[in-house]
């Protein structure tokens, strides 16, 4: 796969926000499929955290959101995603028979709408010798006990204000705040490497994010400040 390259910069380490509301952690509940499937072919991308021949067109991933998303990881074509399945779980079938659930991390050209690029470990979990390797995939709730975390990009100040959010249990339909600057909620525009950004920025003091999931679920919380750079983990997740 021939992945799209953001010339992006590394963040810090992690620190912690206060308050909010959404789903308590403890109990990842049951796998909840959402959208529609998608029909093509599954690869060995190679799809890897060290970028060791394609970069990741979600990354930066800090180290520990790496342990907490794990190893089976996925590139989807452009056809069928771009910035908006970062971080998402899909469950693939091949016809075969055999399945797993696999963390989005990147997506660039393949030789169909519907096909998809794997890691090592979820390609030899996939593959039974089979050819051509034919499967399909949809968008699922990821099984995570953790919470999501807000990675501010190094960048980020009261005067532009951008960041991920990682490890989200359902895939991101829209991101909105509250701020200095917002008296009422805005929607945050979002690129093509996954980020959510506010042009104008949030300015000084606290802000609100509130998190919706394409499924319709919301986890909002409020923020005393933030830090450029900054992993920040929430209270909950959608």
């Amino acid at each position: 796969m021939r992945r799209l390259a953001w010339g992006l910069v590394c963040v810090g380490i992690a620190g912690c926000g206060g308050g909010g509301g959404g789903t308590p952690m403890g109990d990842a509940g049951p796998l909840v499929s959402i959208g529609t499937n998608h029909d093509g072919q599954y690869n060995l991308g190679p799809v890897d955290w060290s970028e060791s021949v394609w970069h990741n067109a979600c990354s930066p991933y800090p180290p520990s959101i790496q342990t907490i998303e794990g190893g089976l990881l996925a590139g989807v074509s452009n056809g069928a995603g771009t910035g908006n399945y970062c971080d998402a779980c899909v469950q693939v079938t091949t016809a075969m028979g055999r399945t797993l659930v696999a963390r989005v991390v990147t997506y660039g050209d393949t030789m169909g709408p519907g096909d998809m690029d794997l890691s090592q470990t979820a390609y030899d979990m996939l593959n039974a010798g089979e050819y051509p390797r034919t499967m399909s995939w949809h968008l699922v709730s990821c099984p995570t006990t953790q919470p999501l975390y807000v990675q501010f990009q190094t960048g980020a100040n009261v005067y532009w204000t951008s960041f991920w959010i990682r490890n989200p249990r359902i895939a991101i339909d829209h991101v909105s705040v509250t701020s200095t600057n917002h008296a009422s909620p805005i929607t945050l525009m979002q690129g093509g490497d996954g980020t959510f950004t506010d042009a104008a920025g949030f300015g000084d003091g606290a802000f609100t994010l509130t998190v919706v999931g394409v499924d319709g679920s919301t986890f909002t919380q409020t923020f005393p400040s933030f830090d450029p750079g900054a992993l920040v983990m929430a209270s909950g997740n959608l």
